[in-house]
């Protein structure tokens, strides 16, 4: 697989186990990737989908993750950091994530962010096989976060 060099500034659409990674400094993320994170929210590149916010939501209300406060607080908090905007879930964003070319899973969140990165022109952070395999093409840009 191609890796994006995200050491060179990109915009930066986190998928949503990335950003729950580094909410809670999992070292799962390598010190590269950590740091073209903090880059990219230097110069305002860092996105967040809003299915990320709605998955977030039903995880810590199915007690499938744990947060330190409330889960909308949790997510004011994140989003309301310098850096970091919240993509918008477009009509064309709506479309196209019913209109990926090749293969990729029938998730709509994964969808939804695929769509939102080509959208948006941002290299989608995800350690998903299946996005990453998807990436492999040339519609969008992918990166694992956990790659060496």
């Amino acid at each position: 697989m191609p890796r994006i060099n995200v050491l060179k500034q990109h915009k930066l659409l986190l998928d949503t186990h990335v950003w729950i990674w580094m909410a809670m400094g999992d070292p799962v993320v390598t010190l590269a990737m950590r740091q073209a994170i903090e880059r990219a929210k230097e110069c305002d590149h860092l996105l967040i989908s809003p299915i990320s916010i709605w998955e977030i939501s039903m995880l810590a209300e199915r007690k499938r993750i744990t947060l330190e406060m409330d889960v909308t607080d949790w997510i004011k908090q994140w989003v309301d950091l310098p850096g970091i905007s919240l993509a918008t879930f477009s009509l064309q964003v709506a479309i196209l994530s019913n209109r990926l070319p090749g293969t990729i899973h029938g998730d709509p969140a994964g969808r939804i962010l695929i769509a939102s990165a080509y959208e948006y022109g941002a290299v989608l952070v995800s350690a998903d096989e299946k996005i990453l395999r998807f990436g492999e093409g040339a519609f969008i840009s992918v990166c694992d976060p956990t790659a060496k």
